[in-house]
Formats: C-alpha cells, structure tokens, sequence
C-alpha cells in the first residue's frame, strides 16, 4: 500500500468506527441515558489552543465560539487518529484483510484518553473520580469505545471489499 492508500484508509475507518460508535450513542440516548455533550469537547479544545488545559468544570468555562463544531471536528479527528495508530500497529496488510481483535483491542484501549486526559482536564477527575457515580461512568466509557472497536473492524471490513 502507498502512502495515499494508509492515509486514505485511515481517514475512511476511522470515520466510520466513529460514526459507528456515534450511532451507539444516539441508540444509548433513546434509551434515556446520558450522552456526551459534543460542545463541552470543543470547549476544551477551544481553551486548550488559548492554553489552558484544564478546568474545574469546563461546563462553567467561558463559551466559545463554534465550539459545538469544533467539538464534532474535533471527535472525528480523534477517531481518524485512532484508526491510523491501529494501522501503524497492524501494518496495512491487515486493513487488507482485517481480523477483529486488533480492532477492538485498539478501541478498548482509546478509552484511556478520556480517563487520563480529557476527563481530568474537563474537571471531572482521573477516571471520573469527581463524578457521583465513577465506576459506571468508566464502565460506560470502555463500552462506548468497545464499540468505537467494532467500528474500527467493520469499517475497514468494507474497505477491504472495494
């Protein structure tokens, strides 16, 4: 594969393990639970290019302009990137014949950006350790990214077969 092809399909599976994992969420969230909040993530960003990285409660944080737009960019660029390490760490011959558990290993284990970073520095805690229920706010977030996995895997799935 060149180097146009790896971008390509890195570009290609993580949009649709994204929009895979996205589609869970709207499904969780015509269930009647809580979803995240897409503006909150641009927020952050939107702080963090200002330089400030973190927040005692980024909802307290001064809004910005376009944020619930940066927050979405900002969430597919995320997943693009994500699928780009499971390609540097599978080698492009898997994207031609791929196999699930590199792909929802990898996604399983994205779920530490938000534990270790985003939640913190949004002011929710390491682990969302200053939320009122922790453990099932990770539980909730290691599913989600689970199935941002199966997403990695279907999508580069139907690559293969074009």
């Amino acid at each position: 594969m060149t180097l146009l092809q790896l971008t390509f399909g890195a570009v290609f599976i993580g949009i649709g393990a994204t929009a895979v994992m996205d589609l869970w969420l709207v499904f969780l969230k015509r269930m009647g639970m809580p979803s995240m909040n897409f503006a909150l993530v641009g927020r952050w960003v939107g702080h963090l290019m200002r330089g400030r990285l973190a927040h005692a409660a980024i909802g307290k944080a001064e809004p910005i302009s376009g944020e619930l737009a940066l927050g979405w960019f900002t969430h597919y660029a995320i997943g693009i990137a994500f699928a780009a390490l499971l390609l540097a760490i599978q080698g492009a011959s898997w994207a031609l014949n791929p196999t699930p558990l590199p792909a929802v290993a990898v996604g399983m284990c994205t779920v530490l950006a938000p534990l270790c970073i985003m939640q913190p520095a949004m002011g929710a805690g390491f682990a969302s350790t200053k939320t009122p229920t922790p453990l099932r706010n990770c539980l909730r977030s290691l599913a989600n990214h689970t199935i941002f996995g199966v997403g990695l895997y279907l999508s580069a799935f139907f690559l293969s077969g074009l």
